[in-house]
């Protein structure tokens, strides 16, 4: 018995003082790089998930894009089984096809993905069945450029926990739940003061901001938006809301991004913003995905269609920012 405590011990201070694992991605030879965001998307094709997958596939040939982002809610209705659930196969591996789409996959786990076996998708096996795939909590990408924050939302949601619609949720790893809060509070934080990228792009499931279905996320906005103010984050990329949406505030910097439609949407569902201090840029209650294409001083925004048509585009240039 007191060997498995000694075990568990070290395990806790392991974890605890652990950093967020880093991976790097090489830039083109001008010093730039575009990506593709696609989120709530794994339906086996279903709800026009092959074609948005289609029309990313075009996209991504058109701006020879060097990676894609995943916002979480990767595998429907409830994440995957096992790393050998033939769900992984049918919703990612043999929907997108397109060569330009054999790039790196960076993805977040969404509240759906906690629902099944979550260590299914972050086991190693699954990068074995499909290159492509990376999936962990919460880990950062640097790209010299641009360092991108990838954040475990889900477990900061109260309702998952006292009062959830869908009693099942794989827990392990996050419980006990202040004490891994506090830690991605703590490891974020120290990761976004340490970072001297010309561009601080932070990624999570759920939105901060948002005028969709789920209404603003109260959680983030008390514990996550401070320190995205403080540190200067542009981005705040997320899914979630089965929409396509750009609000920006005018007390910060940071775009709110959404790209929550890569299969099922949800028409005409839309809340209002209570505090008055946000400005709606674009929103589309349909299915669709967004492209991102960095410089060292510019980012340029796009949000499209099941059809590829561009339906919203905004310009960015560090702290001077315009939209069309």
């Amino acid at each position: 018995m007191g060997g498995l405590w000694f075990c568990w011990l070290v395990f806790c201070l392991v974890f605890v003082s652990a950093e967020l694992e880093r991976f790097q991605h090489s830039v083109k030879a001008d010093g730039s790089f575009s990506f593709l965001v696609i989120g709530d998307w794994g339906r086996k094709g279903a709800y026009n998930q092959s074609q948005v997958a289609l029309q990313m596939g075009k996209v991504g040939e058109q701006l020879n894009i060097d990676f894609v982002v995943s916002t979480g809610d990767n595998f429907y209705e409830k994440g995957l089984a096992s790393p050998h659930d033939l769900n992984f196969k049918d919703s990612f591996t043999n929907i997108y096809t397109a060569n330009s789409l054999q790039k790196q996959w960076y993805s977040v786990l969404g509240n759906h993905d906690y629902r099944g076996n979550v260590q299914a998708q972050l086991s190693p096996i699954l990068r074995k069945i499909d290159s492509r795939w990376l999936c962990l909590r919460s880990f950062i990408l640097n790209t010299e450029i641009a360092e991108f924050f990838f954040i475990d939302t889900t477990p900061f949601v109260d309702e998952y926990f006292h009062n959830p619609k869908h009693p099942k949720f794989d827990w392990r790893g996050v419980i006990p739940r202040k004490r891994y809060l506090r830690q991605v509070l703590k490891n974020l934080k120290s990761a976004l003061k340490e970072s001297v990228a010309k561009w601080k792009i932070v990624i999570g499931h759920h939105p901060i901001k948002n005028i969709g279905h789920h209404g603003e996320t109260k959680e983030l906005i008390m514990h996550l938006l401070p320190i995205l103010e403080e540190n200067n984050v542009e981005m705040y990329i997320n899914g979630h809301d089965h929409c396509l949406q750009h609000l920006s505030s005018i007390t910060s910097p940071i775009q709110f991004l959404t790209s929550g439609g890569g299969s099922k949407a949800w028409k005409g569902d839309v809340h209002h913003i209570d505090d008055g201090n946000d400005e709606m840029k674009f929103y589309h209650d349909g299915q669709g995905f967004m492209s991102v294409e960095l410089t060292p001083t510019d980012a340029k925004i796009a949000f499209y269609d099941i059809f590829g048509h561009v339906l919203h585009t905004s310009n960015l240039s560090q702290q001077l920012y315009s939209t069309m």
